[in-house]
């Protein structure tokens, strides 16, 4: 497949962005955004809605995001569907160029919202043929360049490209967690008759939620809040006693970008820990790999990931099929895990590992996103499980209590 079956500049223009493969293929476009370049590993989305949710999500961190869907951009942008401050993206693949929004929320348009937000873009590539293309032969390493002036260094584009270590072996987590612990407190956004809109407020906790950030979407601090947690965040390497100094009723482990194994060398002990005490713990995405390492089990890097908003996850206690959103490129390898070990949800797309449970202690994780954000809500439920586990461990400490 040649680079200019992939372009949709005319020959009469001059290219203004470029993608650059580790193969030496380079594709041409027109830039977006920041004029810059970055490195990382590409892949793809298939999410029809909820662009800016994925754009911000830490887990993206030193990766190029491919959209499959061609109208990204058409609802402009706005202050509530973002996952955090500071998005580590390296870069964006679109079909089309953004359009002018139409959306009541939109407060501004997707092409200025990068630049503030210094990423970069492209549009006006063949997505389909660059998804095939990952598809067949995985996710390959490459640079994202833009400058308005058309002119790049191809050569040292390529050799970066080339000489990219890739995600294996790379704590990202480091990187996009937060610098000091904060508590969270604001709910699920909510639609009021008058016209107002806004997101909810904690009323009335019924428990106190340690949060671990390995890079934590702000969507999921949202849900344990609608369900009566106190949520205090804290960074990705704290230890084990300082979060046990908070008294925590549960502990979350959360979503996060990078090698969970290179990631583990600093909390798996602290998760082992953690369980060594009994305390509920509740999972997700890189918080779901990094339980199944510190139970004993392994994790290895997926040649493409599951990146969507339609993955079909079967539930094996009970038969049900959720369609869930997901953003991972490594997964639990369900072999390794001990016995004691339950293995609760697969994916019907390819049969790897999507769910894990302990059988003697209150522990739990999923590999997809069930706080629905950018959607759909099928698996929400689960933060009411926490919950419930939960208000289980304090009843039984109760009974222990008075026993005593």
């Amino acid at each position: 497949m040649s680079a200019s079956s992939l372009s949709r500049e005319s020959l009469s223009q001059k290219p203004t962005g470029v993608l650059v493969l580790g193969d030496g293929s380079v594709f041409s476009g027109t830039g977006l955004g920041a004029e810059s370049s970055g490195v990382g590993e590409l892949c793809f989305n298939t999410s029809m809605t909820g662009y800016q949710e994925i754009i911000t999500d830490p887990s993206y961190a030193g990766q190029i995001i491919t959209f499959t869907f061609p109208h990204i951009g058409n609802t402009g942008i706005n202050l509530q569907d973002i996952e955090t401050r500071r998005p580590s993206v390296r870069g964006i693949i679109l079909r089309e160029r953004p359009p002018t929004p139409s959306s009541w929320r939109a407060t501004g348009h997707l092409e200025d919202w990068l630049e503030r937000a210094q990423l970069i873009g492209i549009c006006g590539l063949d997505t389909r043929a660059l998804t095939t293309r990952i598809r067949d032969g995985g996710a390959p390493n490459a640079v994202i360049a833009h400058s308005r002036t058309g002119e790049f260094d191809l050569e040292s584009l390529k050799s970066q490209a080339r000489e990219w270590a890739g995600l294996e072996g790379m704590d990202l987590a480091a990187e996009v967690t937060c610098a000091a612990p904060y508590e969270w407190s604001e709910g699920l956004w909510k639609w009021h008759p008058q016209g107002k809109a806004r997101y909810g407020n904690l009323n009335g906790a019924k428990h106190h939620v340690v949060a671990i950030d390995y890079g934590a979407k702000q969507s999921i601090l949202r849900c344990l809040v609608a369900e009566g947690c106190r949520v205090t965040v804290v960074p990705a390497q704290t230890s084990l006693e300082a979060i046990l100094a908070y008294r925590p009723d549960g502990v979350f482990l959360s979503n996060g970008p990078g090698d969970p194994a290179a990631t583990g060398r600093y909390a798996v002990p602290v998760v082992q820990g953690l369980l060594a005490q009994g305390i509920p713990l509740f999972g997700i995405c890189l918080g779901h790999q990094i339980l199944g390492l510190a139970l004993g089990g392994k994790t290895a890097k997926m040649p493409r990931g599951h990146r969507g908003a339609n993955h079909p996850v079967k539930d094996l206690s009970t038969g049900q099929v959720t369609i869930t959103s997901q953003n991972h490129g490594f997964c639990v390898l369900p072999e390794t895990l001990p016995q004691g070990v339950e293995v609760t949800h697969i994916s019907l797309f390819d049969g790897s590992n999507e769910g894990i449970r302990l059988k003697d202690r209150p522990a739990f994780s999923v590999q997809y996103h069930p706080e629905a954000s950018p959607g759909p809500h099928d698996a929400r439920a689960l933060f009411r499980c926490f919950v419930e586990m939960m208000q289980g461990v304090s009843s039984q400490k109760g009974k222990k209590a008075r026993v005593l």
